[in-house]
């Protein structure tokens, strides 16, 4: 006899059935509602396991390429029991043959949220080591089950990749022109070989592509999606199962075969998987963005930062880029104050009299840069009533600073008996309690003695695969290096609770939701194009919140009035992240940047509460026209831009809302020659007269309309 397990939480509905050998399956995890299992074909049944799990020495049955399916003792798991506490489910199935094991699979739910964290736990019940190459956190087959023959061609996946000057850039792909097929094999009786894999290597979780995904369904109208957390390596899978006939999709850490990971669990340990996201609602891509915006916002510490969103000016980008010195400071701190920045903060350079790309290390200050001591800058910005940061890097050391010289290899990341050099650097290993000792000091001192609030915390180099030092394999030493570096990071947070620091990977190369679900702020980018760098913050809100992703606003010093606006239109519906030689504009342009940080503090409070939609598209970075926005229950703030284009015409459709009135909010429209706009119906039709114009406007609506 089966059994059925049925769940509705928080609007996500579960569904387990239990079979007569004591094997559960996992049948239905969606907001859709629940189906009928006697539906359901057997074939999918059997292919829906709870949990991969593949151990050294064991078979893998029916397995064909490299797909993650078919494991074991995976598919011999033993149902034990399923228990609910408030709001997770735990799941907790056993081996007991050539090995024992439990795993218990959670399932974390949130309210108002239609997204669930999966997770799962291993531990090893026997008197043996055994050795785990792969083990999944969430595997669900019938992925946008339509019910018949279009599980393929029905769906299109939406792929986020990412580059050091060029991230957040959204494709769209079906099935088929990414390879996998549907049926091949022609006796229906054998799964396909192809996977559509992604997978992430090293400790820049974002270096070719966010860890996300979504799955749009044309025909079902319902569109699946997921997001791992991972601040470092990760897998994720989607394939054909149930012979052909199914879609299977399975989200990871790393694995023995993608990211060179094993681990020998010891007799009595346990090892618990990285936590994935999941969701499946009625909708498209941009409702996925938003129940993902939410889910965000819930898993975040809570911190002033993202209330309030104070403007913060830096001093690297198309500014001083790493040669700070009193003298070049002083009349940038007055510029910031009278623009109306909350913080400054002086970036790389300020601990070396000179070159310091591979002699980082002591974090100590230059006393040729400043010669009446960096604490003098640092009293000139508070004088100023702004907040002090300092640029710190705390995760490597060069290879020509004299403290790593001094340092046994332990503190480093190793590979065959060597330390890992990377770009002219060394990886420290914060297993080790004495590096994290030695990164808690600084931090201390930059804060109790220096009085700063605000770190930039950078991060310019990767670690590769990991480190073998200490460790089952070089994937496990970096996974292991990744989750003390995260209790390090909660342990500084502990001790300064209103300390900001902005989590910077060369920009965007790590906006993973490990590290934002602690940091208040994401560098967004490095571009230094402003024109591009408008098409990046367009998009951005899709990885990160709007009100986390900080955005480049650097007016030039040869620029003009519109490179201003564009520079400050770029950061006006995120986090502004000033810079540029403000002291050296012209009065005119500095009173652009002054009225724009005007307006930013007037709709400000409007974006943390609000989400971000694009009425035109989520843009790549170079389309000609494209737009952004932030959506509250009675207001559009929108943001157009347009670069290189021979038409002077756009137009955007707010399909959801009724639009009561719109207004130009910057620039001020009275000196605008350059602009104008039309309304008719819901569709707003806009003129730019030239190239390299942007414009952010107030759309009220009708705040009765259902959102």
């Amino acid at each position: 006899m089966t059994r059925l397990y049925e769940y509705q939480i928080y609007g996500v509905n579960t569904l387990f059935e239990l079979d007569d050998q004591q094997r559960i399956r996992l049948l239905h995890l969606s907001s859709a509602p629940l189906p009928d299992a006697e539906d359901i074909p057997e074939q999918r049944k059997h292919a829906s396991v709870l949990v991969e799990l593949q151990l050294t020495g064991f078979n893998q049955p029916g397995h064909k390429g490299t797909r993650l399916s078919n494991t074991m003792p995976g598919a011999a798991l033993t149902f034990q029991h399923i228990e609910q506490q408030e709001d997770r489910l735990s799941i907790t199935q056993a081996y007991e043959q050539a090995c024992s094991l439990i795993v218990t699979t959670h399932i974390q739910f949130f309210p108002g949220i239609r997204i669930v964290n999966v997770w799962n736990e291993i531990t090893n019940t026997g008197t043996e080591p055994f050795g785990i190459e792969y083990i999944s956190s969430l595997h669900i087959v019938g992925v946008n089950s339509t019910g018949s023959s279009l599980p393929y061609t029905a769906n299109h996946l939406y792929l986020p990749h990412n580059s050091w000057t060029g991230e957040n850039q959204w494709q769209k792909y079906s099935l088929p022109e990414l390879g996998l097929l549907y049926a091949l094999d022609g006796e229906k009786l054998q799964d396909s070989t192809k996977v559509i894999s992604v997978s992430n290597n090293s400790s820049w979780s974002c270096s070719q592509f966010a860890p996300i995904g979504i799955l749009e369904n044309d025909y079902t109208g319902m569109t699946t999606f997921w997001q791992l957390e991972s601040n470092g390596a990760w897998h994720w899978e989607l394939s054909d199962a149930a012979l052909g006939k199914e879609l299977a999709l399975r989200l990871s850490g790393p694995t023995e075969l993608h990211n060179h990971w094993w681990k020998n669990l010891q007799a009595g340990a346990s090892f618990s998987t990285i936590p994935v996201a999941f969701g499946a609602i009625p909708g498209g891509w941009q409702e996925a963005v938003w129940e993902l915006t939410r889910y965000r916002r819930a898993i975040r510490r809570p911190n002033e930062d993202n209330r309030y969103l104070p403007i913060i000016f830096n001093d690297y980008m198309n500014c001083l880029s790493g040669d700070p010195t009193t003298e070049k400071e002083f009349p940038l701190i007055d510029a910031a104050a009278t623009a109306g920045c909350e913080y400054f903060v002086i970036d790389c350079g300020w601990y070396s009299d000179g070159y310091w790309w591979d002699n980082v290390g002591e974090w100590q200050p230059s006393e040729q840069r400043f010669p009446g001591g960096l604490i003098e800058v640092i009293q000139y910005i508070k004088s100023k009533g702004m907040i002090a940061g300092l640029w710190l890097e705390i995760e490597v050391m060069g290879i020509n600073s004299k403290l790593a010289a001094s340092l046994p290899d332990d503190w480093f990341f190793m590979r065959h008996g060597k330390r890992i050099i990377d770009h002219s650097r060394y990886h420290l290993d914060f297993r080790n309690s004495q590096v994290r000792d030695y990164a808690t000091s600084v931090i201390h001192r930059l804060v109790q003695d220096y009085g700063i609030g605000y770190i930039k915390m950078d991060y310019n180099i990767t670690t590769g695969i990991g480190t073998d030092q200490h460790s089952d394999s070089m994937g496990d030493g970096l996974l292991e290096h990744n989750r003390a570096y995260l209790q390090w990071l909660d342990d500084i947070f502990a001790a300064y609770p209103e300390l900001v620091i902005e989590n910077c990977g060369s920009g965007g190369m790590r906006h993973d939701y490990q590290m934002l679900a602690r940091h208040s702020i994401q560098s967004i980018t490095d571009q230094t194009e402003y024109v591009r760098n408008g098409a990046i913050a367009a998009a951005c809100a899709a990885n990160v919140t709007p009100e986390q992703a900080a955005i480049w606003s650097y007016p030039l010093r040869e620029g003009d009035r519109e490179e201003v606006i564009f520079n400050m239109v770029n950061t006006m519906l995120l986090r502004i992240h000033q810079s540029g030689h403000l002291s050296e504009l012209t009065e005119d342009r500095l009173i652009l940047v002054k009225q724009a940080i005007d307006v930013y503090k007037d709709i400000r409070s409007y974006i943390p509460m609000g989400r971000p939609v694009w009425l035109t598209g989520i843009p790549l970075i170079d389309d000609e026209w494209f737009s952004f926005g932030i959506e509250t229950a009675d207001r559009l703030y929108l943001a157009v831009w347009r670069t290189h284009s021979l038409n002077d015409h756009f137009s955007a459709t707010y399909s959801t809302q009724s639009i009561q009135s719109v207004t130009q909010l910057y620039p001020n429209p009275a000196a605008d020659e350059n602009t104008s706009y039309y309304v008719h119906g819901n569709t707003i039709h806009f003129n730019f007269k030239q190239n390299k114009i942007a414009r952010l406007y107030e759309i009220r609506t009708d705040h009765n309309e259902a959102r």
